[in-house]
């Protein structure tokens, strides 16, 4: 598998980064774990960032990035749960524990599934533009053609002449120019 720069590098572990801290937040939120702070969730982002750019620098296929998005899950799941505010019902429910609870844990890993589709996708396209732009362009066989032989020119052909009944009308002729001929109008 070829080497991506590190322009590239970054901006796939960017898209990466903001998508699993964007639907972690939200599932997180959504399950009970209450409203992620915005410096809880660019810290979360962060991290992620940076252990997105450590680990890419080539394609990878879904198995890796399916781990990747379930452990950037479980992570961030750990970093919302520690340093985010846990609201009322979250704690009488027992959600500040280390370990997520089930719903918890069912919502990251469903988004970490979903997530790791949508990037892997999204991976799979990308590579395909590059290989496609590296590739050298395909020759296409152009017809070949026998050279042609010009005849040396011959006699000139002879006048053409008008015959003698140009112009009128040949009685039984059949004319197929012009509209059809009324009633009454013969050939």
């Amino acid at each position: 598998m070829p080497s991506a720069s590190s322009a590239l590098r970054l901006a796939r572990a960017v898209v990466f980064a903001t998508v699993c801290g964007a639907v972690s937040a939200a599932g997180h939120a959504l399950a009970g774990g209450g409203l992620v702070p915005f410096e809880v969730y660019l810290a979360g982002v962060l991290a992620a960032l940076g252990l997105a750019y450590l680990i890419d620098g080539r394609e990878r296929g879904p198995a890796a990035v399916l781990t990747a998005t379930v452990s950037t899950q479980m992570v961030l799941h750990q970093l919302f749960d520690r340093l985010a505010p846990a609201s009322a019902p979250s704690m009488a429910h027992g959600h500040a524990a280390a370990a997520p609870t089930a719903g918890m844990a069912l919502v990251h890993l469903t988004a970490a599934a979903l997530t790791a589709w949508w990037l892997h996708r999204g991976e799979r396209a990308l590579w395909l533009v590059i290989h496609l732009y590296g590739a050298p362009p395909p020759l296409i066989p152009l017809p070949v053609a026998a050279p042609i032989e010009v005849a040396a020119p011959g006699p000139a052909p002879a006048a053409f002449t008008v015959p003698a009944y140009a112009g009128r009308s040949v009685p039984g002729a059949i004319t197929r120019r012009g509209p059809p001929a009324g009633p009454g109008h013969a050939g």
